[in-house]
């Protein structure tokens, strides 16, 4: 399958502090890879580099077939972005958001644009308020309706679903399938072990700056110590394997 994202040995300081030390992985076109790891890990320096926000010190980085350093451009006409905070103008009106955007990307029939993913996205009966009477769920709607303005061929998620209580977390899971089967490519940075387990196809845990695992679900599990039979074999959560690769890495 071709690589939407490529990447390798990203590195990325900051004064003396280096953030990334040689980060490497890939990501396939369709897929929901999900980029996994705790506060301070170096997630979101990732993605800001990946999507033209940063320049990396070191390393070679792709997307969509054009590297972010000298082709930056090409790189933001096939991608989106949503911040950990929806980035939504709280002034305007739901559908006001729509068309403003679909206007910055010289769309035809702005209107018509809105009101597709007004209707996509559950949020046609508000449209015409305006988003500062939104609930936190509606306004992470908004928010990835908005970067999907333009139909982008690959959309970064920034910790999505941060601040929102569990029902808004489902809600937004939802969303993020819908635009896989769709064809979307989707990296989604996260510190939910439950939300990586739900979504991704294939997952990559950043720890300290460096991948120490990556693979599917069922590739992570085969380096957690092999379960003990008593009664019925347990199989471990996401959880006990992050904890457990995690472990391992600081006791060397």
């Amino acid at each position: 399958m071709e690589k939407a994202i490529e990447v390798k040995g990203l590195r990325k300081s900051f004064k003396d502090t280096e953030v990334l030390k040689g980060v490497d992985f890939e990501v396939k076109r369709g897929e929901i890879f999900a980029l996994l790891g705790s506060n301070g890990a170096g997630k979101t320096t990732a993605v800001k580099i990946l999507t033209t926000l940063l320049k990396p010190d070191r390393g070679s980085v792709t997307v969509n077939g054009f590297d972010v350093t000298s082709n930056p451009d090409h790189v933001r006409q096939a991608i989106s972005l949503t911040g950990q905070f929806a980035a939504v103008d709280e002034v305007l009106t739901g559908r006001e958001n729509l068309i403003m955007i679909a206007k910055l990307r010289y769309l035809k029939s702005p209107r018509l644009v809105a009101d597709d993913l007004l209707r996509r996205f559950g949020l046609t009966d508000a449209a015409d308020r305006r988003a500062s009477t939104y609930s936190g769920g509606m306004r992470r709607r908004l928010d990835i309706a908005l970067s999907l303005v333009g139909k982008p061929q690959i959309i970064f998620l920034d910790e999505p679903t941060t601040g929102l209580d569990p029902e808004a977390r489902i809600e937004a899971w939802k969303i993020v399938k819908e635009l896989a089967d769709g064809g979307t490519t989707v990296l989604l940075t996260t510190q939910y072990l439950e939300e990586a387990e739900q979504l991704a196809d294939r997952i990559a845990i950043l720890h300290e700056g460096r991948i120490i695992a990556s693979g599917t679900l069922s590739d992570l599990k085969k380096l957690f110590p092999t379960a003990k039979v008593e009664y019925v074999e347990k199989q471990p959560t996401l959880e006990e394997i992050f904890l457990s690769i995690v472990g391992k890495k600081e006791a060397k």
